[in-house]
């Protein structure tokens, strides 16, 4: 037999401090050991007839200091009990569902899904898969229309809406069904049709029927938000999902909100034919951004025709035949804003209404949201939320790595804390903008003394041969260590570029590290080395590929 180990350790600082203190618990006979320099911490599992002495003593050994030690469990590793008819009960069906559901058959687990609606959740059925299939195909229109190239005579045709959302929905469908409709009877989970509520602490309510499960995950996503604007909920306007369910292409929309969901859909809009005005409450531009990315942003889009209309107070909105009236006031002055059709796109709320939370003994915070702890837990210690639901970042493989979280720590003998500290953003405009780790204002926000790089796209080869020259790449570098705390950027494939900004981020990579790497020329990844340079260097004064 075994017991597992969780033991703080202090003097680690990197991976190879990790390695380190790995091999001197192996050499005495530890297994499944997993060190973190980030958190402190080592887990591992010890022999019984081997003394927790025997692993401090092999820590100190190390050079590094064993601290506070807690005994996780002695259990195997799946923890399966015989009360409930699952052991594993799971309300939704999208990314964290599907991610924790087949982990946990993996394990040997009888697991049950419930959903009340469509399978697959929010980002095959109506957000990533059919949003960004309808940016490509608007992204073509407008270059046809308008190529950068002097001597290319291309011009954009009058649009088929109709065919194109048709074959948006095929391509969903296709998806849905490959990537997780079929995978509910390859591995063996049950599915219950209907509506979950709970009735007690271990028991939820479906159609009548009653399930009992020792452990619960709630993964109900989010679904649109509408603002309290007088006159709207009388008025017909379209949310982020039934955007992409038009037929004809508007003559002109008007976008409440310009968060990345109304900044896609409106350039989207653009691109097809639209007159599109984006209208929000803040004076400037994805404010929760460094200055130089919604500067870049603001200028790029403004130059491709969209009318962004900032200081925004909202009045009311009207609708007078088809014709949508939204009446706004923007330094003092009235406006009214006139458009064939009105899209809101104000940010989400989770999905918890029917959920009946408070009989489980659930916790839910001001907007809704399920409110978890670092292990993925709420206040019910049976049950576990993830993804949306509790307004963490919405991103759909944010949702499945948390899944998994969830699955370590219900089902088996882990301990995991869930660590959102190097999630990467993109949206998926063009340019497109990526983001990963700390902008500049919150690095000095937690004390840190930083410098930065921005580096013009200009400066860019990539963005010179293509004669797309609008955007920046910023680097938030830490002056005392040298990390890469933090990178942002707007440039066309920005969303490729930042993985390998990611890794940086996420390991511990220095400018210098950047630097000595050689990056591809001509590629847009090429930026990343660029904007190290140039933190101490003016790149427009060296040769190309010349670091």
């Amino acid at each position: 037999m075994t017991k597992k180990i969780s033991m703080k350790v202090s003097g680690m600082t990197c991976m190879g401090c990790e390695e380190h203190v790995a091999v001197a618990l192996e050499n005495i006979g530890a297994k499944n050991v997993e060190a973190s320099f980030r958190h402190g911490e080592v887990l591992f599992e010890l022999p019984d007839d081997i003394g927790i002495e025997s692993a401090k003593k092999a820590i100190d050994e190390a050079k590094y200091q064993p601290g506070e030690i807690e005994e996780i469990s002695s259990q195997e590793n799946v923890v399966l009990g015989n009360e409930g008819d699952y052991d594993l009960l799971i309300i939704g069906s999208g990314g964290s569902a599907f991610s924790a559901a087949i982990k946990a058959v993996e394990k040997g687990a009888k697991v049950a899904m419930v959903e009340r609606g469509t399978i697959g959740g929010t980002c095959v059925n109506i957000g990533c898969v059919p949003s960004k299939t309808m940016l490509r195909a608007g992204e073509i229109n407008h270059l046809a229309g308008k190529n950068p190239f002097g001597g290319l005579n291309t011009k954009a045709e009058s649009v088929d809406m109709a065919t194109l959302t048709e074959n948006k929905d095929k391509l969903v469908e296709g998806m849905r069904q490959q990537k997780y409709v079929d995978l509910i009877d390859e591995y063996g989970i049950d599915l219950i049709r209907g509506e979950a509520s709970f009735i007690d602490e271990n028991t939820v309510e479906v159609n009548g029927q009653k399930y009992i499960a020792n452990k619960f995950l709630i993964s109900t996503g989010a679904s649109p938000s509408i603002p309290n604007i007088s006159g709207l909920k009388e008025v017909n306007f379209l949310t982020s999902t039934t955007a992409l369910e038009l037929k004809e292409v508007p003559k002109k929309l008007a976008v409440i909100g310009s968060g990345y969901i109304a900044m896609e859909l409106g350039q989207l809009f653009h691109n097809l034919g639209s007159e599109v005005s984006l209208m929000q409450r803040s004076e400037r531009l994805l404010k929760e951004y460094d200055p130089e990315i919604s500067e870049a942003v603001d200028e790029a889009l403004t130059k491709q025709g969209l009318n962004f209309i900032t200081g925004v107070t909202y009045k009311k909105v009207e609708q007078n035949g088809n014709m949508k009236k939204v009446y706004i006031e923007v330094n003092g002055e009235e406006r009214v804003i006139e458009a064939d059709q009105l899209l809101v796109a104000t940010g989400r709320r989770p999905n918890t209404g029917s959920l009946n939370l408070k009989a489980a003994g659930v916790e839910i915070g001001k907007r809704g949201e399920v409110v978890v702890n670092d292990y993925l837990q709420t206040s019910n210690p049976n049950i576990y939320a993830a993804g949306d639901v509790t307004l963490g970042p919405q991103f759909v493989y944010v949702a499945a790595y948390e899944g998994g979280i969830v699955v370590e720590n219900a089902l088996g003998a882990a301990n995991k804390k869930v660590d959102l500290r190097f999630v990467p953003g993109v949206t998926f405009t063009n340019p497109s903008i990526a983001t990963v780790g700390l902008t500049e204002q919150q690095a000095k926000d937690q004390g840190n003394d930083v410098k930065t790089s921005v580096l013009p796209l200009n400066s860019v080869p990539r963005a010179l041969v293509n004669r797309e020259t609008n955007g920046v790449f910023k680097l938030v570098v830490d002056n005392q260590t040298k990390k890469i705390v933090g990178a942002h950027v707007v440039a066309e494939n920005a969303g490729e570029v930042i993985y390998g900004a990611t890794l940086a981020v996420q390991f511990g990579l220095t400018a210098d590290d950047l630097r000595n790497t050689m990056a591809p020329y001509l590629t847009m990844s090429e930026g990343l080395k660029l904007a190290a340079l140039t933190l101490d260097k003016d790149v427009s004064k060296l040769s190309c590929c010349a670091g």
